[in-house]
């Protein structure tokens, strides 16, 4: 296991002796997408992190680190939340579906077939929580108008401002299943 650096930035630690205090890793099980894993993680380690960095999956991206892009975006017990904020270790047991584990049975869901079929997104970076977004946004109930899709979606950012596909991609499958759920 290699050594969580104490950089809030992920970088090694520059200084050494600072290595010596950090707190020592421990135990916890993540069902992430379905699966059963054990990490031996630093307390410190935030779900994000231990998500990219120890089981490697690199959908959930890296954003501002503060809770205000949205680009970490994943779903904890159905409910999205931010995964750079909270720390792995409070989420032991609880089911966590990541970008990569929203597709069934080789079937992209519906909100990945509508963000490609209503080209909603340009570079790419925010898509992976803007999708995930939107699945807790209609896992939490109906929608009816664009202005409460703008409203749920209202904690991603999109720098590239794909906002009008991202809010019709939504609608299409708003329209689809009046009740989509993840």
């Amino acid at each position: 296991m290699n050594t969580i650096p104490t950089a809030p930035t992920g970088a090694k630690s520059e200084s050494p002796e600072l290595e010596r205090f950090a707190p020592d890793p421990t135990g916890v099980t993540l069902h992430v997408n379905g699966v059963r894993h054990t990490l031996s993680i630093e307390p410190r380690v935030t779900l994000l992190d231990a998500l990219r960095e120890h089981l490697g999956l690199m959908g959930t991206k890296k954003g501002c680190e503060q809770g205000e892009c949205g680009a970490c975006t994943v779903l904890v017990n159905g409910r999205r939340i931010n995964s750079c904020l909270t720390l792995a270790i409070t989420h032991a047991g609880a089911e966590i579906l990541t970008i990569e584990g929203l597709a069934q049975d080789g079937e992209l869901h519906p909100l990945q077939a509508a963000f490609i079929a209503d080209d909603a997104f340009q570079c790419g970076y925010c898509t992976a929580g803007q999708i995930m977004s939107a699945a807790g946004l209609l896992a939490e109930g109906p929608v009816t108008s664009d202005a409460e899709i703008r409203q749920g979606m209202s904690g991603n950012l999109c720098r590239c401002g794909a906002y009008p596909n991202i809010v019709a991609a939504i609608r299409q499958v708003v329209g689809e299943n009046n009740s989509a759920s993840v």
